[in-house]
């Protein structure tokens, strides 16, 4: 996949107001791919806040809920985001091939059913914030690459469009899974910007020439004086 250096970028509106949330939406309209919002906001504001942010301003929509849950109960929430039109919706791959199938063909379903575009389902793998050293006491097979990769592979296998992922394991992961498989990124830093409680990170730059499709950028734009500003900056140093 490829894109344009701004389409690649998503802000992460890591907050539960409505009011900072728009208004941060509001800055980055037309700088940036979209904006990503949470399990936290969405568990404060419900739909009606996901929608206050994003109506009219044309920006594609990351709705990052993990969902994780048995196969019918997460098929179901898929149905019930379908109307708020997100271009992408995230899953843990940890639920399983049945869950992730759910996930796959309820989003379809639904697409077609309201004739809207239908919403990309991504897999969450390994949590960027956790380390080799959490892996055992996770109850996971380490070392976390390999085990981004085994869960990746069944998630692919499974029918969804793509995972999130760390930088560090970009590469391989793109190589392993081919040129359609989507890459959406967090644990993005520019080089000038603090790592803040991410470990494992990579300059935008850096992950795309690995081979990520989308970035995950919060607090380099977000927490900047000028967040429009700082993703354009951004995405200069994605130009070629």
């Amino acid at each position: 996949m490829t894109a344009p250096p701004t389409d690649r970028i998503f802000v992460a509106l890591d907050m539960t107001d409505v009011a900072g949330a728009r208004a941060m939406a509001g800055k980055v309209a037309g700088m940036v791919g979209g904006v990503k919002l949470g399990l936290e906001f969405f568990v404060a504001q419900g739909p009606a806040g996901i929608r206050a942010v994003v109506d009219g301003l044309d920006l594609p929509l990351f709705l990052d809920l993990k969902l994780h849950d048995i196969p019918n109960t997460v098929a179901g929430a898929v149905r019930s985001a379908a109307p708020l039109a997100p271009s992408f919706l995230t899953v843990h791959a940890a639920g399983g091939p049945a869950m992730l199938r759910a996930a796959a063909d309820a989003a379809r379903e639904e697409a077609e059913r309201l004739g809207l575009p239908r919403m990309r389902i991504l897999a969450v793998t390994v949590l960027t914030s956790l380390g080799e050293e959490d892996m055992e006491a996770t109850g996971q097979q380490g070392p976390v690459a390999a085990q981004v990769e085994r869960l990746a592979r069944m998630a692919r296998d499974a029918g969804v469009d793509g995972i999130v992922c760390s930088p560090a394991e970009v590469a391989a992961l793109r190589a392993a899974l081919g040129p359609d498989f989507i890459l959406m990124v967090p644990g993005i830093r520019p080089a000038w910007a603090a790592a803040n409680d991410q470990k494992r990170i990579m300059t935008p730059a850096q992950a795309v020439a690995a081979g990520a499709d989308h970035l995950v950028i919060g607090r380099p734009i977000t927490a900047d004086a000028d967040p429009g500003a700082a993703a354009r900056r951004i995405a200069e140093e994605l130009t070629p």
